[in-house]
């Protein structure tokens, strides 16, 4: 496996990216924009998801970093159940919100992988490197 030096190399933060910049083109093009209570919640739990993994990452620490992992993926759940709200609202399209329930159910998946891939890892971290 490559070693990742960088938090934007992740698979999981690049995933998070693409969910932030889905959700911003909602705010501009349905009724979530006008919703502004809604909207700064879907902007907060979606901005946690990549803000917590790359938080993460600079810990150093797997622990952390699991722990960190742990809130982006509460985050990602908060979204999608922010995202049943914004349907049931009719702020969005049965597609959008199609979209983003499958965005946030693979995105969970995946942080949930790494986790479970860290958990298992015998690399602790940059901070527990013997120079």
């Amino acid at each position: 496996m490559a070693r990742i030096e960088r938090f934007e190399d992740l698979e999981v933060w690049k995933n998070a990216r693409i969910i932030c910049a889905f959700v911003e083109g909602l705010f501009q093009t349905t009724g979530i924009g006008n919703n502004y209570r809604l909207r700064n919640q879907m902007e907060g739990s979606s901005g946690s998801i990549m803000d917590n993994i790359a938080e993460g990452f600079d810990r150093d620490g797997n622990k952390e970093f699991i722990n960190f992992l742990s809130f982006s993926k509460g985050s990602t759940s908060e979204l999608k159940s922010q995202t049943y709200r914004a349907f049931d609202k009719k702020l969005i399209s049965e597609e959008q919100f199609n979209k983003l329930i499958d965005l946030c159910e693979l995105e969970k998946n995946k942080i949930g992988a790494f986790m479970y891939y860290l958990k298992n890892s015998d690399i602790k971290g940059q901070k527990f490197k013997r120079d």
